[in-house]
């Protein structure tokens, strides 16, 4: 996916296909590549599929929140000329997409959320103890998911650099209070867009019960259950995943 990869003035972002606009946001400790497999099955069927990286660790510190990073994304849908779009969001993404869309409801044809923040996640530990042991953050990282197969070492070194880089422990932190404070659920009765939820069974981040709360306060949303999956559905069960997500655009004639 790195050879679709392209920066222009702020953004950098990956960008194939055509059609209908899905903008895919990636969670806080998450990377473009964890929706390779998305990215790629979308925009070959379709639709124009869009990855902007997220600034995380670049933004002010006083400017690291969900609000600012749902500021940052209608900047990029500005930049791109897109009015009108279906936000794709894990994790923090999720949350983005939610803040984003109580915002600016015109903007947002529809929603998928897979292990979604906005309501109530269980942080990796709240705060960040043994920094320095990589056998720890191995473990946290295998916790996401079902599977810790899927916890590639190249997965737990890139949250270990995270982990120990002061900065971006900071900025983690201080979006993760920020999660918190921007609760959603006053809001999602208002957000009449289409919504898909996609949920691994077994997310331990983002419990099941979270899954169902966003089905009963969402006016017109869909659950969906992936078995022996945890909090990346994308990553750890791509096809089914895809499979789900393209019945019901299908169905839902988006």
């Amino acid at each position: 996916m790195t050879d679709k990869l392209k920066t222009e003035g702020k953004f950098t972002y990956a960008e194939a296909g055509e059609g209908p606009a899905i903008i895919v946001l990636h969670g806080l400790m998450g990377a473009l590549s964890n929706f390779g497999a998305t990215f790629n099955h979308f925009s070959n069927k379709g639709y124009q599929v869009l990855i902007p990286e997220l600034p995380l660790y670049t933004l002010p510190l006083i400017k690291t929140n969900v609000k600012n990073l749902a500021k940052y994304l209608k900047e990029f849908l500005e930049h791109k000329k897109i009015d009108n779009a279906i936000l794709l969001g894990n994790s923090l993404g999720g949350h983005i997409a939610l803040y984003f869309t109580k915002h600016y409801q015109e903007k947002v044809s529809a929603l998928v959320l897979t292990g979604s923040s906005g309501l109530y996640e269980n942080a990796m530990g709240g705060s960040f103890p043994k920094r320095g042991n990589y056998e720890y953050i191995e473990q946290k990282t295998k916790d996401v998911f079902y599977d810790p197969k899927v916890a590639t070492k190249e997965l737990v070194d890139d949250v270990y650099n995270i982990v120990n880089d002061r900065n971006s422990v900071i900025k983690t932190l201080a979006i993760a209070k920020s999660a918190i404070r921007h609760n959603m659920a006053n809001d999602l009765p208002e957000m009449k867009q289409p919504t898909c939820l996609i949920w691994g069974k077994q997310d331990n981040v983002t419990p099941p019960e979270v899954a169902n709360d966003f089905n009963k306060l969402l006016p017109d949303s869909n659950l969906f259950w992936i078995d022996k999956c945890g909090h990346a559905a994308m990553m750890e069960r791509p096809e089914e995943f895809n499979k789900i997500l393209e019945d019901w655009l299908v169905s839902r004639n988006i």
